[in-house]
């Protein structure tokens, strides 16, 4: 019996290697490709995450630390978590995630679970649902960079906020259940989220500019290796010959199978291979659902800058994979 829970636990381990072995071969036989995913992924960094997400950061953590979620928790932003079930504190991560893009609500929430402000299995739940896409990225890059239409561009994030919403209304449970989490503020009035007291702006900018140079390099560092993951997969033909096969099985196009097979894994690929393809409601149903869904580089994004937090990321790719497939269906009614 020993011997044969011995050689279980060899093959276990020699398939969990698998897939660094397999990465290693790549780079040994396809260097060039892996040279070239990487500067392009270095290009995109350069080009858009770095100036797109350094700010939005810098201004999430800055907002966090001198009391935002506390000012959002009365009055309408209250109403409107009550009104999605949702607690009094997810107003700014949601608000943020809406407007910065990935993962600048997901480091919201980070930042409320280390300060105390909200519970760490609460934040969990929310990851799905204040966690987006932003609209700089949606109107800018899927509407008027791929299909070349502003408007285009807004039905997407239209559809990508209801996704948002709708999702946070199928989970949603009742305020009492955040009750026992809030607490009076000093004033006496209205409820506010216990936790840690607004810094000052001398302490809380040196520490919002860190956190944010830090969580960018670890994102800059996903979005180059996922590009010599497409590299390498693209050098062997092995994606082109699945997407192929898959395009014929299917009876769809062969450009609408490579996005979302590359889509799956990084999302500025998975849009960027849309281009040229019509704005028919199957091709802008499969944009929302990648924009929805974010891909797997996007996901360790996600779960890069809550590290330290022990937020469970068990709803991440369930959550995501469900908000991409409520864009994707919103999208379809919109289109026609």
């Amino acid at each position: 019996m020993k011997y044969r829970a011995h050689i279980s636990s060899s093959i276990s381990g020699l398939w969990t290697l698998a897939p660094a072995v397999a990465l290693l071969i790549g780079l040994l036989l396809a260097p060039e490709a892996a040279v070239t995913g990487a500067r392009r992924g270095l290009a995109l960094c350069a080009g858009s995450v770095v100036p797109a997400l350094l700010p939005f950061l810098c201004a999430s953590g800055l907002l966090n630390a001198l009391g935002l979620p506390r000012l959002l928790a009365k009055g309408p932003g209250k109403a409107l978590t009550r009104l999605l079930g949702l607690p009094a504190a997810a107003t700014a991560p949601l608000l943020l995630g809406f407007t910065g893009g990935y993962p600048v609500g997901a480091a919201a929430l980070g930042d409320l679970v280390r300060r105390g402000e909200l519970d760490r299995r609460e934040a969990g739940r929310l990851l799905p649902v204040c966690n987006n896409t932003g609209p700089a990225f949606i109107i800018g890059a899927a509407g008027t960079g791929v299909f070349g239409s502003g408007k285009v561009g807004l039905a997407l994030y239209a559809a990508h906020v209801l996704a948002a919403l709708t999702l946070a209304l199928l989970s949603r449970k009742t305020g009492k259940r955040y009750a026992a989490a809030e607490q009076p503020d000093e004033t006496g009035a209205g409820t506010t989220t216990a936790g840690a007291k607004p810094a000052s702006l001398a302490k809380a900018l040196p520490e919002s500019v860190r956190g944010a140079v830090s969580a960018v390099l670890g994102i800059s560092g996903f979005v180059v290796f996922f590009s010599v993951l497409l590299a390498l997969l693209d050098a062997n033909g092995r994606f082109s010959a699945l997407a192929g096969q898959l395009a014929a099985n299917l009876g769809a196009e062969l450009s609408f199978v490579r996005a979302l097979l590359t889509g799956l894994l990084e999302l500025g690929g998975g849009i960027g291979a849309l281009t040229g393809l019509r704005p028919t409601p199957g091709n802008l149903a499969l944009a929302s659902f990648l924009l929805g869904f974010g891909g797997l580089s996007v996901h360790c994004q996600t779960l890069a800058v809550l590290e330290g937090t022990d937020v469970p990321g068990n709803r991440l790719l369930p959550g995501r994979l469900l908000h991409g497939i409520l864009a994707a269906g919103i999208t379809l009614l919109l289109a026609r």
